[in-house]
């Protein structure tokens, strides 16, 4: 019985350092990267600076967090490598235009994966996607937008992005007179072509709007016309929402799942299939605990950056309704996007 005990005593002991080692989080002394899908500078790559200061602090282990941008489609390069290239390993993260899952449903090219099989990881922020116009283009107003004499002149990025994807639903919902201009790089084009004459506005998201268009808004040479979303942003409640000149379920549920919903999962972070549950889970408290940082939350202040955050899995199940569409919805999103 001795010899046992000892024999039992001395394997405890040799397997003692092995069994700490497993205990170790996983993510302790490695880096995870986040992957931009747009150029340094922009509004995507801000956010994930910042975050990347604080997320790593809130995962078990405490990685080190860098940002890497992979620029070029529309986002669409960063997306179809995290999906085809990246390990599922959980030190790789994406983050992308949400606009490309519908670019999906509608059969776009270009598109190497399955939106429903990424693990989301949540979103930092919804997209009030609004509609602003210049005074000197005499659209001040929905009213004066729908009475338009001649199709009015909206810049816009390209397919699939919701600076484009945007009007085109509207105009397939409401009727409006459109005139979409194609081609513009970024939203501080359309709007440098706006102020020059050239467009009369264009429809990007409110936070990108008020900090760069700002100067405009004030003085009145700029006017917000429309919000399209579901509720008016607490910023502009008297800005009318695009869905109440619907006149008729098909062009509401047109509204709602051509914008609303898009917008909503705009700015999506995520991680490939396969990736362990435990990491993802990890990941996810991680994401929500960095979001009620008051540090992170006093940086994101100091940026002008929005904070209105949603959590992993209910993106997962917005993202997954969106596949879940009537067949002759679905039919009609994709005529309108053609």
């Amino acid at each position: 019985m001795a010899l046992l005990a000892t024999a039992m005593l001395a394997a405890i002991l040799l397997s003692g350092p092995a069994w700490t080692s497993a205990q170790e989080p996983f993510f302790k002394g490695k880096t995870v990267r986040i992957v931009v899908g747009f150029a340094a500078g922009g509004g995507f790559d801000t956010y994930s600076r910042a975050m990347a200061r604080y997320w790593g602090r809130h995962i078990p282990g405490n990685p080190s967090i860098v940002v890497e941008n992979m620029a070029g489609a529309g986002s669409l390069i960063a997306a179809n490598h995290v999906y085809r290239v990246a390990r599922p390993d959980g030190l790789t993260i994406g983050n992308f235009g949400g606009g490309l899952f519908m670019q999906q449903l509608k059969g776009g090219a270009g598109i190497e994966f399955d939106a429903r099989r990424f693990e989301f990881l949540g979103v930092p922020v919804q997209d009030n996607r609004s509609c602003a116009f210049t005074k000197a283009s005499g659209i001040t107003s929905m009213e004066r937008w729908m009475a338009a004499k001649t199709p009015v002149k909206i810049g816009t990025t390209a397919p699939g992005d919701l600076v484009h994807d945007g009007p085109r639903v509207l105009q397939a919902a409401l009727g409006l007179p459109i005139h979409l201009v194609s081609g513009y790089k970024g939203t501080a084009d359309i709007r440098l072509a706006a102020e020059s004459g050239e467009l009369a506005g264009g429809c990007w998201g409110w936070d990108s709007i008020k900090s760069t268009w700002q100067r405009a808004l004030e003085s009145g040479d700029a006017v917000m016309v429309v919000q399209m979303v579901s509720k008016p942003h607490p910023d502009m409640p008297k800005v009318p929402l695009a869905i109440s000149y619907a006149k008729s379920d098909d062009a509401r549920q047109l509204i709602e799942a051509g914008v609303t919903i898009p917008a909503i999962t705009n700015r999506p972070y995520v991680v490939p299939p396969g990736t362990p549950k435990d990491r993802v889970q990890q990941l996810r408290r991680a994401f929500d605990a960095t979001m009620k940082d008051p540090e992170f939350m006093a940086d994101a202040k100091k940026s002008r950056i929005d904070l209105e955050p949603i959590a992993g899995e209910e993106v997962q199940k917005m993202v997954a309704g969106m596949f879940n569409l009537p067949p002759a919805l679905i039919g009609k999103l994709r005529d309108a996007l053609k």
